[in-house]
């Protein structure tokens, strides 16, 4: 049983780590990159949604690396989820390639896994 649940947490983590490395590289992206600011224009969203949206993802980052309450940790999780659906959203309305909707696509696949087995670790039987 112990080695499943050790399991369960090094999966949970790498996709974890890895989700949060790409989301907190798009966070700096969007508040540093001109050419992101330019996507952003051109997606036809305004320049504080960009930098309310950077900080919004610095701050579920935190909410997910840190031992927080679980419910905290389920509204980071719902708050990427619904980003990550509405940046496809933006991208297939202009008519964007893989090119650009692709990261998304990618990271949300992260988000599934660390979501997933967050889920599992809650669900397991504490360890005596």
């Amino acid at each position: 049983m112990e080695s499943t649940q050790r399991k369960l947490t090094i999966v949970y983590w790498t996709a974890t780590v890895l989700f949060c490395l790409q989301m907190g590289f798009t966070a700096y992206a969007q508040l540093r990159l001109p050419q992101v600011a330019e996507a952003f224009t051109r997606l036809g969203f305004p320049a504080y949604f960009r930098v309310e949206l950077s900080w919004a993802k610095l701050l579920g980052l935190v909410l997910l690396l840190a031992p927080v309450p679980a419910r905290l940790k389920e509204w980071a999780y719902a708050g990427f989820a619904i980003t990550l659906v509405s940046a496809l959203i933006a991208h297939l309305s202009v008519g964007d390639g893989p090119e650009a909707w692709g990261w998304a696509a990618a990271t949300g696949l992260l988000w599934l896994l660390s979501y997933f087995f967050w889920r599992r670790l809650q669900a397991a039987p504490p360890h005596a």
